[in-house]
């Protein structure tokens, strides 16, 4: 086939095309490499290496979709705005209004695809699925945001609204979102445009709602792009690996190469049309173990420092269930560990290797999306 990935120049993207291209697949990349992701308006070799057609263009332009869409037989949909800043509007011009615009114009021109693929997030969740351990009979509970007063305290676990027992995380399926925060709200708004244009206008697409994605070519500089660049940054420049809160935050971090399966997989199972999977990691890890893990893995000896402030819309735990998608015969299969060797070894080897923390925090502090305990 021949196949369009939206920011295909970016981390998932390229690992997506490659992956194609090594499938026989013809690949079409449409990016705007638009900073922080992106320095500069040149194409990475790795992708013109390989034969993958460059396209320099925004997913929020008509003319950029009238223009890649010609001749393709499927599409990735996953340029995305991602950070923790506050141009609230951009979050949605970027992931919400570019998806309706997509079929807006697939539906004008009568093209007929394959299918769609859209990247949706865990963030769709805010704080996903608990239970109270003192209250073994109680039902699951799905709590809205944590309280401006009490993350400003630094109480920073979820209270049972029974007995005041701090929730424990579960795992949480596809059944319920409630996102809290500006990038949550448009990727919801993204997947639940595309599934249901998708399934009126006989495009057949499919959501993966993707936990928080860590391997090589992820950028140094955008805020939300996360842990694993934030850790090597400083660990690899001699600083103690930054955590925010008290470090004891669960996720369910995934490779790359994972999400690139998930992805080849539901572009040719019919099994997934019409439907919204989560891509996670299957293993709940804190924030702290993820540090040590760095630590060992750059052969430093020390603590992580834990800030106490916090990112506002962040959650404090979140785990997805791969249950739906193992279905179709995906489950991940990179540990974190060779996860974190692989990273570390490709983030020395690049040029623009620095440590960009500081920097980020400081924006951050400065917009207010990222807050100090009183």
């Amino acid at each position: 086939m021949k196949v369009l990935i939206t920011g295909g120049a970016g981390f998932i993207g390229s690992h997506t095309a490659h992956a194609l291209v090594d499938r026989g697949h013809e690949v079409r990349v449409l990016d705007a490499l638009r900073p922080p992701v992106h320095t500069g308006q040149k194409f990475p070799g790795h992708l013109l290496d390989r034969g993958v057609e460059c396209v320099l263009g925004d997913v929020r332009n008509r003319d950029a979709w009238e223009k890649a869409l010609d001749g393709v037989d499927a599409v990735y949909h996953l340029a995305a705005y991602q950070d923790y800043l506050t141009d609230f509007s951009t979050f949605f011009a970027t992931n919400t209004v570019s998806t309706a615009l997509l079929y807006e114009v697939l539906v004008a021109r009568g093209q007929t695809l394959s299918r769609v693929v859209v990247a949706s997030s865990q963030a769709v969740y805010g704080e996903g699925t608990y239970r109270c351990p003192a209250c073994p009979q109680a039902d699951v509970l799905r709590p809205g945001p944590r309280s401006r007063d009490r993350l400003d305290r630094g109480l920073w676990d979820l209270p049972c609204p029974s007995c005041g027992t701090a929730l424990e995380p579960e795992w949480t399926d596809e059944s319920q979102t409630r996102p809290h925060n500006s990038y949550a709200l448009s990727k919801y708004g993204e997947e639940a445009a595309a599934l249901m244009l998708g399934e009126r206008y006989g495009i057949p697409t499919v959501a993966l709602r993707y936990s928080i994605v860590q391997g090589a070519r992820q950028s140094f500089r955008n805020a939300y792009s996360g842990i694993l660049r934030i850790f090597a940054q400083r660990v690899l420049n001699g600083a103690a690996p930054l955590a925010y809160e008290d470090g004891h935050q669960v996720r369910d971090y995934i490779s790359v190469h994972d999400v690139t399966r998930a992805n080849l997989l539901v572009l040719a199972d019919d099994r997934a049309v019409g439907q919204a999977f989560n891509v996670g990691g299957g293993r709940r890890v804190s924030i702290r173990e993820y540090a040590d893990l760095v630590v060992r893995a750059a052969g430093a000896e020390m603590e992580p420092w834990i800030s106490g402030s916090y990112r506002v819309g962040d959650t404090r735990h979140v785990l997805s269930s791969n249950a739906a998608l193992e279905r179709l015969g995906w489950r991940p299969r990179v540990g974190l560990p060779a996860v974190v060797d692989e990273y570390l070894s490709w983030a020395v080897a690049q040029p623009d290797f620095k440590d960009f923390t500081t920097e980020a925090d400081d924006q951050m502090y400065a917009l207010g999306a990222l807050r100090r305990t009183r």
